[in-house]
């Protein structure tokens, strides 16, 4: 099942509309799989969409991009606030939040060093991965 879009993904610094968040074939990361990424979920409450354990997960998904030697052009301050703002822009009650840091389009081989380094945030709407799977064994 394709998911569902909502209106905007945060992409190196700007929200972006859903259907203009593209990257080039040639991008490193596609053919490298040299990129970093969590998942994480925003649940309804009374007073809006919370984040849950938003810090732990940027913190984790630094430490993972610092593995792979990648330097995140933005703070782990600017990729909260892009989270916030991308669940904000979404206007969903709850959803699945998917930030990704990877190399970009640059030199093609196995020196990821002039590849620049990208970061998109993207939400949707969270599904219900185990009610989905068991539905179908």
């Amino acid at each position: 099942m394709p998911i569902t879009k909502t209106e905007k993904i945060w992409m190196d610094g700007k929200l972006v509309d859903w259907d203009d968040a593209r990257i080039h074939v040639l991008t490193h990361t596609l053919h490298y799989g040299c990129g970093v990424f969590e998942g994480i979920r925003a649940y309804e409450t009374e007073r809006g969409p919370a984040v849950f354990r938003l810090t732990p997960h940027i913190k984790r998904l630094f430490k993972s991009a610092k593995i792979f030697m990648i330097d995140v052009p933005f703070t782990e301050e600017q990729i909260i606030a892009a989270v916030k703002e991308t669940v904000a822009a979404s206007g969903l009650d709850s959803c699945y939040i998917r930030p990704l840091v990877y190399l970009g389009y640059g030199e093609m081989g196995l020196n990821p060093l002039p590849c620049p380094v990208n970061v998109s945030v993207a939400v949707w709407p969270s599904a219900r991965y185990c009610t989905a799977l068991f539905a179908t064994l």
